[in-house]
């Protein structure tokens, strides 16, 4: 079933989108540093949209396993201006991030979704400030923040307690005044989850969407990727940049299965492997 959120332009209604990742820090697991400078990071992004990305997911803060917070100053000083500089091009911008007043600075710079890996849960201002900025919400399955999130990866049934965990946010957002037709929900694949956790919530896509809401899979490049590709001589994990033929293996499945947007490092293949999964749905 593919649900998507009101209040998208127009150019992104209608299918499910390949969001493009720029990773504007110095210690991303995939990129880091890369596209720290910020023309680094605006040229980027323009290389994802005419590799077919839809849009651009702009964040400033990273997420990879272990890593520590960033104050949200810093944060803005790295994605304010690359926001801004993108809208001003016509180039649709989610901003990932956990901090309210980033998302606020960023929306009023031009961004058009707000995308928190935390659901909110993080900073206890963040849904009643996207309540009034009034754009979409990613809001993602979470337990904690990157320096413990592997010690929480613990379930008894991973797709039930996400599911349940799930649409707990979603009440939670519905109190704080946060449009639900403008919410979207993601299950946060690696995010406390080992590998066997993410192959389960994939397996049963179907069960999230049945919570009604448009749904996010962001699985690119991950460790369960380069796992499931490991040598299989030595056991080595495929190395990260080596693992966008997999990405791509999952945005086929996930467009199948009626996600709302994928996103990803690498545009070109996931968009032409979106196309591949949405012809298998509509088929």
């Amino acid at each position: 079933m593919f649900v998507e959120p009101a209040g998208l332009p127009e150019v992104l209604r209608g299918r499910t989108l390949v969001m493009g990742i720029v990773n504007v820090t110095p210690d991303s697991f995939s990129d880091g540093g890369r596209y720290l400078e910020v023309d680094a990071a605006i040229t980027h992004a323009h290389r994802l949209i005419d590799d077919g990305a839809d849009l651009v997911d702009v964040g400033g803060e990273s997420t990879r396993p272990g890593a520590t917070r960033l104050d949200p100053a810093d944060e803005m000083s790295r994605v304010v201006p690359v926001v801004r500089a993108l809208a001003d091009a016509g180039v649709p911008v989610s901003i990932d991030t956990m901090n309210a007043a980033t998302a606020a600075a960023t929306v009023d710079a031009g961004a058009v979704i707000v995308n928190d890996v935390s659901g909110g849960l993080a900073d206890p201002a963040m849904l009643h400030t996207v309540a009034e900025l009034d754009v979409p919400f990613v809001c993602m399955h979470w337990r904690g923040h990157a320096d413990r999130m592997n010690d929480l990866a613990v379930y008894d049934d991973v797709v039930e307690e996400v599911y349940a965990e799930l649409a707990a946010r979603i009440a939670a957002c519905d109190r704080a005044g946060v449009a639900l037709e403008r919410l979207v929900l993601d299950p946060g694949i690696g995010f406390a989850k080992d590998a066997h956790h993410n192959w389960a919530l994939l397996h049963h896509l179907d069960r999230l969407t049945a919570l009604g809401q448009p749904i996010l899979i962001g699985s690119s490049r991950k460790r369960f990727l380069g796992s499931v590709l490991a040598d299989p001589s030595t056991g080595e994990p495929r190395p990260t940049d080596e693992r966008d033929v997999a990405t791509a293996a999952v945005s086929a499945i996930a467009a199948r299965d009626g996600a709302w947007a994928v996103r990803v490092h690498d545009a070109a293949m996931s968009r032409d492997a979106v196309a591949v999964g949405t012809a298998w749905r509509q088929g």
